[in-house]
């Protein structure tokens, strides 16, 4: 029996258990620029910028690519995510970094709503300056909170917590602190975890052996509550465990290599989950990526 071009679209969206994507380019048009490098890379699942992330600035955005880039989206089932800038550090001891993170996050949240984004990824920082831990997350609680509150439309996106690789005084590397940051935060509805790989391998979760993603999984589940992962980073390491490098290498070229990444397609807890990208090698090396990652899911 034949199929209508438009039964041919709707199989072509079904969506997978695991959506597979990549962070993608935007310099140009989030529309014009990100979504035709998102299907040249295969991607199902799409995560932008919309600032620079190496700065502080908070750029308005072009209505009608917002809205193509939103149309786009929705016609592919691709769910969207923003990362907002690296700079952004509620820990700091600084106040002037901490009212540019502030408004920063802010931005970064509005404009999630306005391209259709599920989730805005923020970076859980670092208690800068000789300070305690205790006090950095006082302040995290004061500033981020209101933040959280703000978000009252059923299309705000999630704020999606980040821990780091455990460099310097970070405030989340392992699983387990991610706890004393959700209580700082009041464990609010719209709060959420995105898993990088590639930092928790490097912060001492070893997901290469035997049993590491699911006890890493299972661990997250417990300190976060049922429901809390919503997005993945999936990037492999190019140094070992525990190491507190942030270096990100591609799927299966790693000391993480490939088995645990296809473990994370079978766990409970990432059913439903989007995995995105962010590792070397340009345009060819992203599709190679995705491609892995599918043949790891089984599709």
């Amino acid at each position: 029996m034949s199929t209508s071009p438009s039964q041919q679209r709707a199989a072509r969206r079904a969506p997978e258990r695991n959506p597979v994507g990549g962070h993608v380019p935007v310099a140009g048009g989030l529309a014009k620029v990100g979504i035709p490098y998102a299907q040249e890379i295969g991607g199902e699942a799409v995560q932008v910028f919309v600032a620079n992330p190496r700065g502080w600035a908070t750029p308005p955005g072009d209505p009608r690519q917002d809205e193509a880039f939103r149309a786009a989206c929705a016609q592919d089932s691709v769910p969207a995510y923003v990362h907002a800038p690296y700079l952004i550090n509620f820990g700091s001891h600084n106040p002037e970094t901490v009212e540019k993170s502030v408004h920063s996050l802010r931005h970064s949240l509005r404009r999630g709503r306005e391209i259709g984004a599920l989730g805005v990824v923020v970076h859980t920082g670092s208690a800068t300056g000789g300070r305690p831990r205790e006090v950095a997350l006082a302040q995290v609680r004061e500033r981020m909170l209101p933040l959280l509150e703000e978000l009252t439309h059923q299309d705000d996106p999630w704020l999606l917590l980040e821990s780091t690789a455990g460099q310097g005084a970070s405030l989340c590397a392992l699983a387990e602190d991610l706890g004393p940051y959700f209580d700082a935060l009041d464990r609010h509805p719209r709060l959420g975890i995105c898993l990088d790989t590639c930092h928790a391998y490097a912060a001492g979760h070893d997901l290469a052996a035997p049993g590491g993603t699911k006890r890493l999984l299972d661990e997250l589940v417990e300190v976060a509550g049922e429901g809390r992962l919503k997005l993945i980073h999936a990037n492999d390491s190019k140094d070992v465990a525990g190491a507190h490098k942030d270096r990100h290498e591609n799927i299966g070229a790693g000391h993480i290599g490939a088995e645990p990444f296809g473990e994370l397609f079978r766990h409970p807890a990432t059913e439903g989950v989007p995995l995105v990208i962010e590792t070397p090698g340009g345009k060819e090396g992203h599709a190679a990526d995705v491609a892995r990652l599918k043949e790891l899911r089984g599709h």
